[in-house]
């Protein structure tokens, strides 16, 4: 089975439409339809329910478009990874979210450097969610992630359960109290309350976060380390116990034979260790 029409089935399963995925693909609709039609009649099977209003997947489209995804990102990855082999400096690449550390990196990273055999690490900032698909493509060799994450692929050593905390105004009407429950961060009259409870992470980065809750825009749940490392004027934070845990990991290839890799996954776990939870 070749590359592209993996790639134009994926495309047309993520967007459910022919037109667009087309344009994503640059290419026009009539040999988009073709290319996926040889692909059904290759493997005998119908992958998706077409109307004249809705493209739907079919069960063999919805596993196959798991498996398709996985095999494309081993084709990047195989690419990504022979480069790297071939750089003159040998490094590895940590991918982490700024902000979404718990304090360890540099611990961590101090640890490794002690290890025997230790190699210059370089740290990748990315965004939310982002740094599975990066082992997945060979352009990270480990990544420290907060649960839940896809694990397609991956192999991860829990770092860290940290509790919740809820970032608010300091003029809002909750921050009078000493400690909060997830039953009160429902959404109220807007004027109240404001927006509904969002996870940390979605789309901004903590200092922007903090800034529109100190606007009073939004609050936010973030993990207790957060509250100690990050004080700001306008923004108070308050336990919340019955919210679930913030889970953070350290993750890589499962096929990774790297010793440096696994040096670097032992720095984290002991420098998780040696660190009092917050």
């Amino acid at each position: 089975m070749e590359s592209r029409p993996l790639r134009y089935f994926v495309a047309v399963a993520e967007e459910l439409n022919f037109a667009r995925a087309a344009e994503r693909l640059g290419i026009s609709p009539p040999p988009l339809s073709r290319a996926i039609r040889l692909l059904e009649a290759d493997l005998g099977v119908t992958l998706f329910e077409r109307t004249t209003h809705s493209v739907a997947l079919t069960r063999a489209g919805e596993v196959l478009l798991t498996e398709a995804r996985i095999a494309l990102d081993a084709l990047e990855a195989a690419g990504h990874r022979a480069r790297r082999a071939a750089a003159p400096a040998r490094e590895l690449v940590l991918a982490v979210k700024a902000d979404g550390d718990a304090g360890l990196l540099e611990p961590m990273l101090k640890r490794y450097a002690d290890e025997p055999g230790s190699v210059p690490v370089a740290v990748r900032l990315c965004g939310w969610r982002e740094s599975p698909r990066l082992l997945r493509r060979g352009e990270a060799d480990v990544a420290l992630v907060h649960e839940p994450y896809d694990r397609t692929g991956l192999d991860s050593e829990t770092l860290a359960a940290e509790p919740r905390v809820v970032a608010l105004a300091a003029d809002h009407p909750l921050a009078a109290r000493a400690v909060l429950a997830l039953g009160d961060l429902e959404p109220l009259p807007e004027d109240a309350f404001g927006p509904r409870v969002r996870a940390h992470g979605e789309g901004r980065d903590l200092a922007q976060v903090l800034t529109l809750v100190a606007l009073g825009e939004t609050v936010r749940l973030l993990p207790a380390s957060v509250a100690g490392r990050y004080p700001r004027p306008g923004v108070v934070y308050r336990p919340v116990p019955d919210a679930p845990p913030a889970v953070l990991a350290i993750a890589w290839p499962q096929q990774s034979r790297s010793t440096a890799v696994a040096a670097l996954v032992r720095a984290a776990v002991a420098a998780a260790g040696a660190v009092r939870p917050p």
